[in-house]
């Protein structure tokens, strides 16, 4: 049921105020007009809405003259709360609501009493799909093509959310609701995530009046890069655990662990803070609506349950039988329930691409239990603890009149972890993979502080039932189909329907502005806005709508290359050649015609199992044209097939184009996007320090953390400079002797071999993550000097700061300190010098032929 706008009704209204003013005419208004608790609705055509004029008396005294007040905007009457939650990484199988094996209690509640959505779309990317859910606009619409961290120069690829999108949080706030963000915010540009700000595209700016969260793809969730509004927190600093892993053997099987873990996770602070933020609204003003938008997390990489859910899960044995079992037992789940079609097959498995189960050896076996038990509990931990937040809805009465929305995932499961997983995403993302052998000595630490955790691609095949492929495939439903249920007691009658209507996230907020009766604005902060180009679906929520034709008809799709085109049923999609963990592949060097094309009729085909496009060629043509219509639309253009160098390629930063940086103060907080870059390149670190009589230790400076990164400190006042390879090595480079009391002068200088060669220009990875010599020099006199063979390619730890004087959240190297490990000795300088790699032209003429013909193999 939708809701209808309400005819204005007026109580004591001057009518020459009415007369003189367009935006209280037509409105909602209660109490006295210029009294002090008067109230209106606006129409909402203009945000924020003009001042209407002032209605009262001035004489040349205040016993002569009137006051009048300008009416508090509101709502229209009896709008709902608005719970808008999405999880992160998860396909369509994984909830038990939709058939899967892993408890989520809270969504069997809401779908029970509410609706079930079976046909919602997301992306295939987690940066993308937030943003196309907040602004109602396609993704490259809103800059954001591909996650922020990949952004290019194009308008559709910046990672900037224009100021003629206005999102759903801007105009529910300019329409009086009290608005918050809690979880992952992955939609603010790199390059202005510090606190130089400006703070337009954080959440604060986007419209959320209160932001509780971190910034950034994923985070620890022991100890994540934590926001309130726009200053960084560490709540969890107080809540240190006991836990200890012991690395000392390194031919061991396992490193145990001992200890206890930490008594904070953000999973459950982030609920208890939205708990406290709409107590606090209600307690303040019991008639306000309330919108906020949760996203956790959760099931993004890291997996981060606390051990009572591990235990939870390990005991249920879900996974004993292996991830095609796996997938055998969710797809009868999901035909038990109805919740995909009669008479559906399931699409092979890919044995070429993901060891069979019965192939594996059993210590991969007993690993891979592992990860899925890990994976498994922070699901159900994530599931919970969003039911005690929906739970206090309902204990300050509020429920009846709630709209929660909770969409399972932002795209389907990922499979970065790749076939064997690993004990580190930051791996991943540089490109290198982790053994069992390596993995299998983290086994007792999975999920804990001392991982980074990602689980086999098998079973995040598996976590996709009953589509195939995974995040990042645009072109397959495993990345792209989620699922959902809305509840809203008091405008959802039909409770425990199905609803196979197409949905794309776009369409929440034209849904979200229908049923509240608040107008799309034609103008924000002066700025004529864009269409919304998303499609209401609250017509579905009419049991007498339960069957009818879907209104969003038409919808592409699009991620790094890979594309699909739905059209009224039918799917033109291009074939997969790249697998999620293949991500420094070479690239398809002309993605809009180098594709093998496949057709689906999806009424007839729901998961993608009979390509058809031999038999309709025609249709296949009109769907390629139709596809490059909309990608000219919508900014898709120009395509782009490349993953990792993106990461690499240039984009702006506080420290581009930089290669001196003088630092006279301690600080922390820096974000990497505009940390001073490192990698692959020559550097000197020089620090200027006084050591006090007694001696000095601490942190001069570092950047990353436990998984990757590198730190300049004194240790029992010797100095220290050692990297972190993505904790795969740790490389020290240390002075003999403590310093004595005095001035220092502190250096440590890298001379680079590669030729730094990472970007899209060339589409090349040869220059980068090459060796070079490390020296370390006290006072101009050589103390240690050592090769590193290999360095890191891409990127460092990105949730962990660059920090001076002290360390945030985990250390480079828990062998030697704990942060925050402050710096003892007086801090009076540090300088950075970097002297990039520069390419003869003779190089860049070798590359570009090397390109060539590496693209012609591919062809």
């Amino acid at each position: 049921m939708s809701r209808k706008k309400h005819k204005p009704w007026y109580l004591f209204v001057s009518l020459a105020v009415l007369l003189t003013s367009t935006e209280l005419f037509a409105q909602e208004v209660t109490g006295t007009l210029g009294s002090a608790s008067a109230t209106t609705t606006i129409p909402g055509k203009q945000l924020p809405a003009p001042a209407p004029p002032f209605g009262g008396v001035i004489k040349e005294n205040a016993m002569q003259s009137k006051p009048w007040w300008a009416p508090r905007i509101v709502p229209p009457k009896e709008a709902p709360n608005i719970l808008l939650i999405m999880t992160d990484d998860a396909g369509f199988g994984v909830p038990s609501t939709f058939g899967g094996v892993i408890p989520t209690p809270t969504m069997d509640r809401l779908a029970k009493n509410g609706l079930r959505f079976n046909r919602v779309f997301s992306t295939a990317l987690c940066s993308p799909t937030r943003a196309a859910l907040i602004t109602g606009r396609n993704h490259h619409s809103v800059g954001f093509g591909v996650i922020a961290e990949q952004a290019t120069g194009f308008p559709g690829y910046d990672s900037v959310i224009p100021k003629s999108k206005a999102t759903i949080g801007r105009i529910l706030r300019d329409n009086g609701y009290a608005t918050s963000w809690f979880g992952k915010n992955h939609n603010t540009p790199t390059y202005e995530a510090s606190q130089a700000g400006p703070f337009t595209q954080w959440p604060t700016g986007l419209g959320f009046d209160y932001f509780y969260g971190f910034v950034g793809g994923d985070a620890n969730q022991w100890g994540p890069n934590l926001f309130r509004n726009t200053t960084q927190i560490y709540p969890f600093e107080q809540h240190q655990g006991t836990l200890k892993m012991d690395r000392s053997d390194p031919k061991a099987e396992t490193w145990p662990v001992t200890g206890e873990e930490s008594d904070w996770n953000m999973i459950t602070a982030m609920a208890d803070d939205a708990i406290d933020w709409m107590t606090r609204i209600h307690q303040s003003d019991p008639s306000q609506p309330i919108f906020m938008h949760y996203t956790p997390g959760c099931s993004h990489a890291p997996h981060h349950p606390t051990k009572e859910w591990v235990e939870k899960i390990e005991a249920m044995h879900l996974f004993d039988d292996g991830y095609e079992k796996l997938r055998e037992r969710i797809f009868e789940n999901q035909k038990r329930l109805g919740v995909i079609p009669p008479g559906l097959k399931l699409t092979p498995w890919p044995k070429d691409l993901l060891t069979p189960w019965d192939e594996l050896p059993p210590e991969a076996q007993k690993l891979f239990i592992r990860q899925a038990n890990v994976f498994a509990a922070y699901v159900a931990y994530n599931d919970y603890e969003m039911g005690r937040v929906i739970q206090a809805f309902d204990d300050l009465g509020k429920l009846d009149n709630t709209i929660i929305i909770y969409q399972n995932g932002d795209n389907g499961t990922s499979a970065e972890g790749g076939p064997v997983g690993t004990f580190s995403e930051v791996c991943f993302f540089n490109g290198v993979g982790t053994t069992i052998e390596q993995q299998m000595k983290y086994y007792d630490a999975w999920g804990t502080e001392f991982t980074y955790n990602h689980m086999s691609a098998g079973w995040s095949w598996a976590f996709d039932t009953p589509f195939d492929w995974f995040k990042q495939n645009a072109s397959r439903l495993g990345g792209t189909s989620q699922n959902m249920v809305i509840s809203w007691p008091q405008g959802i009658q039909d409770k425990g329907g199905l609803r196979e209507q197409f949905v794309h996230v776009i369409d929440y907020v034209p849904t979200i502005l229908e049923v509240t009766g608040i107008a799309a604005p034609e103008y924000v902060d002066g700025i004529k806005q864009d269409p919304i180009e998303g499609t209401s679906f609250a017509y579905a929520f009419d049991k007498a709508n339960a069957d009818a034709p879907s209104q969003h008809t038409t919808q592409y799709f699009e991620m790094m290359g890979q594309y699909a085109m739905y059209h009224e049923g039918w799917f033109l999609s291009t074939k997969v050649n790249r697998a999620p963990w293949q991500a420094f592949s070479a690239a398809n060097p002309d993605p809009l015609n180098n594709q093998v094309f496949q057709l689906y009729n999806l009424n007839k085909d729901w998961n993608q199992t009979e390509d058809i496009a031999a038999n309709h060629p025609e249709k296949v043509k009109e769907l390629r044209a139709k596809f490059l219509e909309e990608a000219k639309k919508y900014q898709v253009l120009p395509l782009n097939a490349s993953v990792g160098a993106r990461v690499a390629a240039e984009r702006p930063s506080l420290t581009a184009g930089r290669d001196t940086l003088v630092y006279t103060r301690a600080m922390t907080g820096l974000p990497q996007g505009d940390a001073p870059f490192l990698l692959d390149t020559s550097y000197t670190i020089s620090a200027d320090i006084t050591v006090p009589k007694q001696g000095a230790e601490g942190m001069i400076v570092t950047s990353g953390g436990r998984f990757a990164g590198y730190g300049f400190y004194l240790l029992k006042g010797k100095p220290v400079f050692l990297w972190n390879l993505l904790d795969l090595q740790r490389l020290k480079w240390e002075g003999p002797d403590a310093l004595a009391p005095g001035r220092h002068i502190l250096e440590f200088d890298f001379q680079y071999d590669g030729s730094g060669v990472g970007t899209m220009a060339f589409n090349s990875f040869a220059g980068i993550g090459q060796g070079g010599v490390g020296t370390l020099t006290v006072d101009g006199k050589v103390v240690a000097t050592q090769r590193m063979e290999k360095t890191i390619p891409i990127i460092l730890q990105w949730e962990e700061s660059f920090d001076i004087g002290s360390d945030t959240i985990t250390g480079v190297n828990d062998d030697d300190y704990h942060p925050p490990f402050p710096l003892t000795a007086q801090f009076n300088k540090l300088t950075i010098k970097i002297d990039r790699p520069q390419l003869s032209q003779e190089e860049i003429e070798k590359l570009t032929e090397g390109l060539k013909k590496l693209e012609a193999g591919r062809e």
